[in-house]
């Protein structure tokens, strides 16, 4: 038998909170022609690039935690606002590499500084963007977002021996 919680399940909060974020970043970065998703993948890309990397688009889908053909989708758009460029990796060529052009590393640096300052905003109840609430509320949610997600089986005799 299961408890009833009295209050928000924390599916529920992590909801909420993932859509107050999402409105909050959207509104943000709209000013810079991005969207929140656009900008996860500009950003993203941004972090890579500094390390050296040309991601495929594949390997950003895998990065970010967007759906392949989403990513490919945003990158179309970013590639149409002249924010980056798309090539044919020459060692895979059914493979898309990504690179920021130079409009948009500059565009990019602009929403990661507009991200910061709301983040700091959004994270001011836990002490700010430093403080030792907000790393083990990233520590937190880093768990969960590590922890694999596996198929729940019935366990009810009704679905005994069918499949699902």
């Amino acid at each position: 038998m299961s408890k009833v919680s009295p209050g928000p399940t924390p599916g529920f909060l992590v909801w909420r909170l993932a859509s107050k974020w999402r409105v909050a970043v959207d509104r943000a970065v709209a000013p810079l022609g991005l969207t929140h998703a656009q900008y996860v993948l500009a950003a993203s890309l941004h972090g890579m690039q500094r390390n050296g990397e040309r991601p495929s688009q594949r390997r950003l889908a895998d990065h970010t935690g967007l759906e392949a053909l989403y990513v490919s989708k945003l990158a179309r758009a970013l590639e149409t606002a002249g924010l980056i460029e798309r090539t044919r990796d020459p060692r895979d060529p059914r493979a898309v590499q990504l690179a920021l052009t130079e409009q948009g590393q500059a565009v990019t640096r602009q929403a990661i500084t507009t991200v910061q300052e709301l983040l700091q905003q959004l994270l001011e109840p836990l002490g700010g963007l430093d403080a030792p609430r907000t790393r083990a509320f990233t520590d937190e949610l880093t768990a969960l977002l590590d922890a694999p997600l596996t198929r729940s089986v019935p366990n009810d005799e009704s679905t005994q021996g069918t499949t699902p």
